[in-house]
């Protein structure tokens, strides 16, 4: 049995960012946020228009290896990473990286909300969709905006395909959640992802 640590804490090679499940339900698991100083990038989702299939909105990994065999560089570099002995690290699906506004949101901004963004059926418990009062910013001092973890204010891509020409992001001081152009040049955010069930 894993002992889970408060959001936030060292955990795993990087920082407990909460739990989704996937497959269904059948499978439950942490969510672990690289440092920035090594899991923390910029680029195109894709520099060519073209689907990827097989990305969904909960498995990372899955699309993060989609993504490097249709040739984004920042999904090779994901995948080439090796951060606190772990080399298991992949850009968020589309639910994970909302966890990542949800639990470490470093700005006091109000929240935007739009029509769903916040809904994560994928995480647990259930995300429901933002107001502007919540999420409220991070009490977890070392995410808190200027502060070392803290995720910038940015265009956030996570590894959810919309489109041939789009992919899923969130920017990380208002949490906004939308589609944009693949060839943006956004921010990136390792995680890994632990099993909490057989």
């Amino acid at each position: 049995m894993i002992t889970l640590p408060d959001i936030g804490q060292p955990f795993e090679g990087g920082f407990y960012g909460g739990q989704i499940v996937s497959h269904g339900g059948a499978k439950r698991l942490a969510v672990v946020w690289a440092p920035k100083a090594d899991g923390e990038t910029e680029g195109m989702w894709l520099p060519e228009y073209q689907l990827v299939p097989g990305t969904n909105c909960w498995h990372s990994m899955d699309n993060t290896r989609a993504m490097a065999a249709a040739g984004s560089p920042i999904a090779a570099w994901a995948l080439d990473r090796e951060i606190g002995g772990h080399r298991d690290w992949c850009i968020p699906a589309r639910d994970v990286l909302e966890l990542g506004y949800r639990h470490l949101k470093p700005t006091g901004y109000k929240t935007y909300g739009g029509f769903r963004d916040g809904d994560n059926p994928s995480s647990v418990p259930v995300g429901y969709p933002y107001a502007e009062a919540l999420p409220v910013q991070t009490s977890v001092e070392a995410f808190r905006e200027g502060s070392p973890q803290a995720f910038d204010e940015a265009w956030y891509w996570s590894s959810t395909q919309y489109s041939e020409n789009y992919a899923w992001g969130q920017l990380s001081y208002y949490g906004y959640q939308l589609d944009d152009d693949k060839k943006f040049e956004g921010r990136v955010r390792l995680v890994r992802l632990i099993h909490l069930n057989p």
